[in-house]
């Protein structure tokens, strides 16, 4: 999936560290898994599958370990299986307004295959889900959202839809889910050397943020497939996401892991790149109570969506609106911690250690940085940077200071 703005792009499918500790691996609840179109490929490349959102996913691959996994892609090149992601395709004649009436982003403003990161949001002004939205034109786009919603999100989206195709016969919107279709993602310095290597598209010409439909090669021979390739992704490197159709998805990631300067990444190592990206993760720095003011994605919402009369409107309007005008209760921001690293549930106190101010909702120890990250909610007035703060960390306060995301520079391929 592309995706906009590096700093706050969040991030769509990586646990935290904590949760893989406690997931089971028992026969029995591995039968009751979902399987990824690379599920095989994984198991012969001797990953480590744990659960995930319901799906069975790799951790890592044999002795390769998070650390080295994660300075891999940061120096070269990883492929992550995404599949287990939700493709949808919505067409129609309405479908940009219905879209719009979903979500607070300005499509209308997106020029054909361009994407966007954006979230279908509740009543409340709440995010039900964080989506990126692709235009290939008026009347036809490219969606994908959180594996770990796929229930919500389809019951949100078919309940609005119904109302909506009721309501403009004749103008119907026809939705589609790619459920067996495979999703991959290369990302790092080196990825477009690599995907240069199985098409004769100058890949060049696809920018940050932007897609193509591009033929790849899938074997030794001139054999290819029509991919659906946008340029961007979760890591703060350059990369590709690159949606395959059902029949192809293993010929062709194993023609792209087959490349030298690839290594398969798993789940451990996602979670601490996009940590370093300043990209939330749903379920831990999103959830329904939370409105894309506080979670630092204002940007989101379109300017000319922002009016109290434009129409079409969108749900939770007159809460974010009075957000934006007078500022959220609490703001989501980056912490850098001294001593140990902070993880989530993590509760965040005044310098003076007296009042409780917020809670960390993602940390991890930076491999990049070799120092402690976090990000969390705080409370609004004490979100500036430089911000001195103190964090309850197993018992024990930590003093640490408000940082601006990304923690690691992005390089994007604009």
């Amino acid at each position: 999936m592309s995706i906009i703005r590096p700093a706050v792009r969040c991030a769509r499918v990586a646990p935290s560290l904590s949760a893989l500790r406690g997931f089971a691996t028992s026969r029995r609840v591995a039968e009751e898994l979902k399987k990824t179109p690379l599920y095989d490929f994984h198991v012969q490349h001797k990953a480590k599958m744990v659960p995930f959102a319901g799906w069975s996913m790799p951790l890592s691959y044999g002795e390769v370990g998070q650390i080295t996994a994660h300075k891999h892609v940061r120096s070269s090149a990883g492929l992550f299986d995404v599949s287990h992601m939700l493709q949808h395709q919505f067409v129609g004649a309405s479908v940009q307004d219905f879209l719009l009436t979903l979500c607070p982003s300005s499509l209308d403003s997106l020029s054909p295959f361009s994407s966007t990161l954006s979230v279908l949001l509740n009543e409340s002004g709440g995010i039900i889900d964080d989506t990126i939205i692709t235009k290939h034109s008026d009347e036809s786009f490219y969606v994908v959202t959180n594996a770990g919603r796929a229930t919500e999100d389809k019951a949100h989206i078919s309940e609005k839809l119904k109302e909506w195709n009721v309501a403009n016969k004749g103008q119907e919107v026809e939705w589609t889910t790619l459920e067996d279709w495979g999703l991959v993602a290369l990302q790092g310095p080196k990825a477009a050397d690599v995907v240069q290597t199985l098409t004769d598209k100058d890949l060049t010409e696809i920018k940050f943020g932007q897609s193509a439909f591009v033929e790849l090669k899938t074997g030794e021979g001139e054999e290819k497939v029509k991919c659906h390739v946008a340029r961007g992704g979760y890591t703060g490197e350059d990369g590709f996401e690159i949606s395959i159709p059902p029949s192809s998805a293993v010929a062709l990631t194993t023609r792209i892991a087959a490349h030298p300067d690839v290594q398969l990444i798993g789940l451990g190592a996602r979670d601490s790149l996009r940590l370093e990206a300043g990209m939330c993760l749903y379920g831990h720095d999103l959830d329904e109570s939370v409105s894309p003011v506080e979670a630092g994605l204002s940007w989101v919402i379109g300017k000319a969506r922002r009016a109290e009369d434009a129409q079409p409107s969108f749900p939770g309007k007159s809460r974010i609106l009075a957000e934006l005008a007078k500022g959220p209760s609490r703001r989501r921001v980056g912490f850098e911690i001294t001593g140990s690293p902070a993880r989530e549930g993590c509760k965040i106190f005044d310098k003076s250690g007296t009042q409780e101010i917020g809670v960390i909702t993602s940390g991890i120890p930076s491999p990049t940085l070799g120092k402690n990250i976090a990000m969390g909610y705080i409370a609004n007035g004490s979100h500036k940077k430089g911000t001195e703060v103190l964090v309850e960390v197993r018992k024990k306060m930590r003093e640490a200071v408000v940082k601006p995301m990304p923690f690691v520079p992005t390089k994007y391929f604009k």
